[in-house]
């Protein structure tokens, strides 16, 4: 059996777009629709952290949000792994914090290179690696939200762009979620249990292809 890790922020939690409101399901997290639709062949252990940023310090948060920094002690505790799924760069866009497609993008490159670099345990493979665009924001009137990410949204739609090319060029695989998934307008940003499952249904044909399953 293959060892996917998904490696991500809110989305990848299963973060509510209600104000204060539960946690998705665990079935309805995107990491389990993936699991769930490759029948058995693999295991996908979920890292969602809201507020996580590619490789960004946010030093308004309670907890280390750099996933840059995060990343080798995870790979280290999953470890042997086959595939790192990465998701992340919307909470990049926040303006206090990055504010750039481009920038999320440099972010996404150097987790890259940290999956390829990591000392690995002799005889365990260097894990694969799948890059995935984060779904686009949308209008809210969600205050906080709307002032975070509302003055970016133009950049969101630039992480097709800059994923794929990075992705391309790192001999990565890569997926679009924005081409399954939208963004609910009640925090427009965070998804409903629909479009939450529907980015792990939508990545199985690239996981499929990498893994050989």
């Amino acid at each position: 059996m293959k060892t996917i890790l998904a490696y991500g922020d809110s989305l990848t939690y299963g973060a509510s777009p209600i104000k204060d409101g539960p946690r998705h399901a665990y079935e309805d997290r995107w990491p389990t629709a993936l699991e769930a639709a490759l029948g058995g062949s693999a295991r996908v252990i979920a890292e969602g952290l809201g507020g996580r940023t590619t490789v960004f310090d946010d030093h308004s948060s309670l907890a280390d949000r750099n996933g840059a920094r995060l990343l080798p002690t995870l790979l280290d505790s999953h470890k042997p792994l086959d595939l790192v799924i990465i998701m992340l760069g919307t909470n990049d866009l926040k303006i206090y914090i990055n504010g750039t497609a481009f920038g999320a993008a440099m972010g996404i490159k150097r987790l890259i290179q940290i999956v390829r670099q990591h000392p690995y345990d002799a005889g365990q493979p260097v894990p694969q690696v799948v890059v995935v665009a984060p779904p686009l924001t949308v209008e809210t009137d969600n205050a906080d939200l709307h002032a975070m990410f509302a003055p970016r949204a133009d950049e969101a739609k630039l992480f097709d762009h800059y994923y794929s090319r990075v992705a391309m060029e790192a001999g990565a695989g890569y997926f679009n979620a924005a081409t399954v998934a939208t963004a609910d307008a009640r925090d427009g940003v965070h998804l409903d249990a629909e479009n939450t499952r529907a980015i792990g249904t939508g990545l199985v044909p690239v996981v499929k292809s990498l893994l050989a399953l």
